[in-house]
């Protein structure tokens, strides 16, 4: 697999969504047996689509998140982000998103081994 930046957004979210499928049943057993104990609320945007839009807004020339989720993504990403929350709601949900933010960068820049 090339670099991140060279990723369409449907190739970026089926291998953010794939990292997200076997990193995160791990991750949520690792915190169980430390007695770390979170709520786990259901939201309409999974972790992996927004890992893959704050992934793809760094791909993007837009130097701010604001205009580029308001301006770029509310408008034109229906499409493949089909249950896109409020701008508010996306960067509440942002922190949580960055917890695994930089295993699954390393992860996704490792080059495919055949």
């Amino acid at each position: 697999m090339p670099g991140i930046a060279a990723l369409r957004l449907e190739d970026l979210y089926c291998d953010v969504d794939e990292f997200c499928r076997l990193f995160l049943p791990a991750w949520h057993r690792q915190r169980l047996t430390s007695g770390e104990r979170t709520r786990r609320r259901a939201s309409r945007l999974t972790l992996g689509e927004i890992m893959t839009i704050l992934i793809y807004f760094h791909q993007s020339q837009y130097r701010h998140f604001k205009a580029f989720y308001l301006l770029h993504l509310s408008r034109q990403g229906r499409g493949e982000f089909p249950n896109l929350l409020r701008y508010n709601r996306v960067v509440a949900l942002i922190p949580t998103a960055l917890i695994l933010h930089p295993p699954a960068l390393q992860t996704l820049a490792e080059p495919v081994q055949k």
